[in-house]
């Protein structure tokens, strides 16, 4: 997963600005039918049962992956193809974080269930 332009100009500001920043209480896993960016988000997936789900993280070195598994509802109706994720700030609306496109697109139909097992989200600085 790639930050951001939002979460890379806060933790600059922060470390060489001496701006605070204080971290979200609760972070989000969004999913997204077209690609999002640094700069913007692509379309979130709406309707059929869909909601983010909260993530939490274990930090080991440069990178931090989620530390449960991460499971969405079961689809009442079709989700579309899910081809990018990303870590938000808020349960509806808010920041993207991070974000990173799927190995595999996923098509989510009714009575399916998305879910990202634990370690399977990665987020590394180099």
């Amino acid at each position: 997963m790639s930050f951001s332009n939002y979460l890379e100009t806060k933790v600059l500001d922060h470390v060489f600005g001496g701006t605070a920043y204080t971290a979200p209480s609760t972070l989000y896993l969004a999913l997204f039918t077209t690609d999002s960016s640094e700069s913007a988000t692509g379309t979130e997936v709406s309707g059929g049962g869909y909601a983010r789900q909260t993530v939490t993280f274990t930090t080991s070195g440069a990178t931090t992956s989620n530390d449960a598994d991460v499971e969405f509802p079961t689809a009442t109706a079709s989700y579309g193809t899910v081809v990018a994720v990303a870590v938000m700030d808020a349960l509806t609306g808010g920041n993207m974080l991070a974000y990173a496109g799927l190995s595999t697109d996923k098509t989510i139909e009714t009575g399916d269930v998305f879910r990202v097992p634990s370690g399977d989200l990665d987020i590394t600085l180099d």
